[in-house]
């Protein structure tokens, strides 16, 4: 069937659920939800989907896997309103924060294999930085004050304390074990684990971490590979329809009146 004659043809929630391997409940939420522009109705009242509503069910689809649920619900609402300057804005947003994890992680990576290779830190070598306060600390890892406080109180965290004021500094040392705790986290490591996994660092093998991290940057670089396809089906889809803004309850620009 030629692009002409599908773009022409209607499709039933069923029928749309075949084509692109997922429930007619899965479709019909979808659209309530915005991933699918409104579909335009039989006199009978019965959804009838044209082309556009099934690329946009495969864009979402592909939309969801690279970039999570609800950014994709986000860029997919844009892209139907027409608006494919924020719906873009919003995909680049998506590979900022990965680009930003995997920078953090090699600097985490860096710290670990050095570790692991026991090299002596070269003499002469400048002196460490200034201690900072929790909540520079926080910002510098990417989590919630509150989160750092609770490490403490796990024992994953020895801040010392300021002797006038009491405030909680993090020297050069505790922002090492801060970026390890925040990467064994992120990728889903208990407490107990992440405890063996500072008693090595302690006392000076690293091992267990660097696999830890390694394995995590395996995982974003899959993560990547999925945000690059969604962008690229993101861009595709905004090409074919970026000039014509989501129906409000009538039949798509091309797919005929509902009869």
């Amino acid at each position: 069937m030629s692009l002409r004659c599908e773009g022409m043809r209607h499709y039933r929630p069923a029928d749309l659920a075949r084509l692109t391997g997922v429930s007619a409940q899965t479709v019909r939420a979808y659209e309530r939800l915005g991933f699918l522009p409104p579909a335009a109705r039989s006199p009978g009242g019965h959804r009838r989907y044209g082309w556009r509503h099934r690329r946009a069910l495969e864009v979402s689809r592909a939309a969801i896997a690279g970039y999570g649920w609800v950014p994709a619900l986000d860029i997919m609402r844009a892209a139907h309103r027409g608006d494919s300057d924020a719906a873009l804005a919003l995909a680049d947003a998506r590979h900022a924060r990965l680009d930003r994890e995997r920078r953090e992680l090699e600097a985490t990576l860096g710290i670990l294999r050095t570790l692991s290779e026991d090299r002596a830190a070269p003499r002469g070598a400048a002196p460490p930085p200034a201690p900072v306060r929790v909540g520079e600390a926080a910002r510098g890892a990417g989590v919630r004050v509150s989160a750092l406080h609770f490490w403490e109180g796990q024992g994953l965290l020895t801040p010392r304390r300021d002797e006038r004021s009491g405030y909680r500094l993090y020297d050069a040392e505790q922002i090492r074990r801060l970026r390890v705790v925040t990467l064994l986290r992120r990728a889903g490591y208990d407490f107990p684990t992440i405890r063996a996994v500072i008693g090595e660092l302690a006392a000076g093998d690293p091992r267990q971490a660097l696999t830890a991290a390694e394995q995590r940057l395996a995982e974003l670089a899959a993560a990547s590979r999925r945000a690059a396809a969604a962008t690229a089906a993101l861009w595709g889809y905004v090409e074919e329809f970026a000039a014509i803004p989501g129906p409000q309850a009538r039949p798509l620009a091309g797919e005929g009146e509902a009869t």
